[in-house]
């Protein structure tokens, strides 16, 4: 038997993943421990947990595979601040520092981490988007296809199309940096005032309120692209080369004021800039798309790297129809790199170039973080003096079913922890879709977050082209598609940016966005049996097959994991009633808390 573990770290979302003779056991990020959002540390409890899961110790592992190359990263580091010197001396010594504390000797590093590790154990690299190839294609259904990632730099790398086929993945072109469509989406985020690598899902949110009235001048001043999706991006107008912003005074000229602080009012040229850098950004994925067909002649598609959680354009991609099928990793960013690595060491092993067998969905619906067993349950909800029902899971079911019917938000924590960015139904926040008040509730006073975010809608997978045109599987949320005509509701004429938040668009008002569209989650029985049996019993109540789904978590904190996060979570927000593994607890029944709710440590 063979044990690999993957670790991505030191940039952002740092994580663990566990290989047993290449079949993945257990993945998780490390903020979900540590509860710091996007916590870059080395993920010392992803790693205890994956070893626990697996009932391993250190000295049982076989090999240990790091995400990147921290010599040729360092190597583009150096040759950046060279390339723009004397730009950059305010970052330099920091950054340096940095490096030559631990990440260059990361095989040190690991060691030192992982005391028990067998001198024999060999500590492997891949390339940064080696591993995200390898996190895109091994886990996906297919025995052979092109290869599309896209995120803001590894080593040096911002974009790879490759091919896969048995266990062999060849890249075969790249694009560098510091051209980069992460980095380029990343500086709209900047600039429209949300946070780096973790608001670009913002803007995103945003972009529908706006029109795409500077996505012209975008191709013109700051995009020089090529009909193959390969592009020079224009240097002079950005900052993130010689200084510590984003942006310069030529990129604000062109949006028409300064950046927005995280904290000031959204106005109309925010929304505009935020839908003009979506457009472009699926016009560069399609060409993109296109180019990899023509270069690989494969029918099917996997994407990764953090531009591939970019829903809008995955959809849009899907309708063009230049594949057949797509396949996109659920955890696609840098977290996802932990499994990639672990996942290209085995295969690079196994050296076999004969094409596989059919294959299912090896991600097993991202759930593969830690799960709580009811007795532990109980005892955490003991120790916080909860009050609670303990109900057979048919009585809970039901019960649930009619708390969603009379309009409630639930809480709902089951089963192993999704691995990833979205709440796919095991640490979600759930309400009724047909709502038209359940958006505005959910993100002002549970979530406490900006009201024009919209919420997912969970459907089973057999009963999503009855409300959505959507023809395919989406298990993991990462498929924007139009809600049907027939269930869409008219606008008044004039309305425009967040008015448009005081009109229902459809007879699912709680998660159909301002232009008809929805971020679906297509759930199948094998692979949450309980929530497709929600759904179920939801529909033969109310003759809507359709729930929203939000991550159980509040604006700046990690998705809970234990327990105890999720009994938090619910005392501190208006969440009106948790489930939590076969217990029942109402908000209004719990002890007294402090009136302020806790939010997570962050590091900036």
């Amino acid at each position: 038997m063979n044990w690999t573990l993957g670790i991505s770290a030191y940039y952002h979302d740092s994580a663990a993943a566990l290989l047993r003779d290449g079949q993945i056991i257990a993945a998780a990020q490390e903020e979900r421990f540590t509860r710091i959002k996007n916590d870059p540390d080395f993920p010392r409890q992803a790693i205890e947990f994956c070893l626990r899961y697996g009932g391993l110790d250190a000295k049982d592992l076989d090999g240990v595979v790091f995400y990147d190359k921290p010599v040729l990263k360092f190597t583009r580091l150096l040759e950046t601040y060279l390339a723009v010197a004397p730009g950059g001396w305010r970052t330099f010594p920091e950054v340096v520092s940095n490096w030559l504390g631990g990440k260059l000797d990361l095989r040190k590093t690991i060691r030192e981490e992982l005391p028990g590790l067998r001198p024999d154990c060999p500590i492997l690299f891949t390339a940064h988007h080696q591993a995200h190839a390898a996190s895109a294609f091994y886990p996906s259904p297919f025995t052979e296809a092109a290869i599309l990632t896209i995120d803001a730099v590894g080593e040096w790398a911002t974009t790879t199309i490759g091919r896969g086929r048995g266990d062999a993945i060849e890249l075969l072109q790249e694009l560098r940096f510091p051209h980069s469509l992460g980095m380029l989406y990343s500086a709209f985020t900047d600039y429209c005032g949300f946070r780096i690598n973790s608001g670009e899902y913002k803007l995103m949110g945003l972009a529908p309120y706006g029109e795409p009235i500077y996505a012209k001048a975008i191709l013109r001043e700051l995009l020089d692209l090529k009909a193959d999706g390969s592009f020079w991006m224009n240097l002079d107008c950005f900052n993130f080369l010689r200084g510590t912003t984003m942006t310069n005074g030529r990129f604000h000229r062109l949006l028409g004021g300064p950046p927005r602080r995280p904290e000031e009012a959204i106005e109309q040229r925010h929304m505009d800039a935020a839908r003009s850098i979506q457009v472009v950004t699926e016009e560069v994925v399609l060409r993109l798309a296109r180019h990899a067909r023509a270069l690989t002649g494969e029918k099917h598609l996997c994407l990764a790297g953090g531009v591939a959680l970019n829903c809008v354009a995955n959809g849009r991609l899907l309708r063009e129809h230049i594949f057949d099928r797509i396949w996109i990793q659920p955890a696609a960013s840098d977290a996802g790199g932990a499994l990639g690595a672990a996942l290209a060491a085995w295969h690079a092993q196994r050296n076999q170039t004969s094409p596989l067998p059919e294959k299912a969905d090896a991600m097993r619906g991202a759930l593969l973080g830690p799960e709580y067993p009811d007795e532990q349950i109980e005892a955490a909800l003991r120790r916080h003096g909860a009050k609670f029902q303990r109900l057979p899971t048919a009585d809970l079911l039901e019960a649930t079913v009619q708390l969603l019917q009379s309009g409630k938000v639930i809480g709902w924590f089951q089963g192993r922890m999704e691995f990833g960015p979205r709440a796919l139904g095991n640490r979600s926040i759930l309400g009724d879709a047909r709502s038209a008040q359940m958006q505005s509730v959910m993100n002002l006073k549970v979530k406490f977050r900006e009201s024009f975010r919209p919420f997912a809608p969970i459907v089973r997978r057999e009963r999503a082209s009855e409300y959505f045109d959507l023809t395919e599987e989406s298990p993991y949320m990462l498929l924007v598609a139009p809600v049907l005509p027939a269930l869409r509701l008219p606008v008044p004429a004039g309305a425009k940016g967040l008015e448009l938040l005081k009109q229902a668009r459809s007879t699912l008002p709680a998660v159909t966005h301002v232009d008809y569209s929805a971020r679906i989650q297509t759930v199948a029985r094998q692979d949450n049996p309980l929530l497709h049996e929600l759904l179920l019993r939801f529909e033969a109540a109310t003759q809507c097959g359709v729930l929203v789904n939000t991550s159980f978590n509040v604006r700046g904190e990690p998705i809970v994991c234990s327990p105890e996060d999720a009994y938090r979570c619910f005392v501190h927000t208006e969440m009106d009633y948790l489930v939590m593994g076969n217990f029942l607890l109402d908000r209004a029944g719990q002890p007294a808390r402090p009136a302020d709710r806790r939010v997570a440590p962050q590091r900036d």
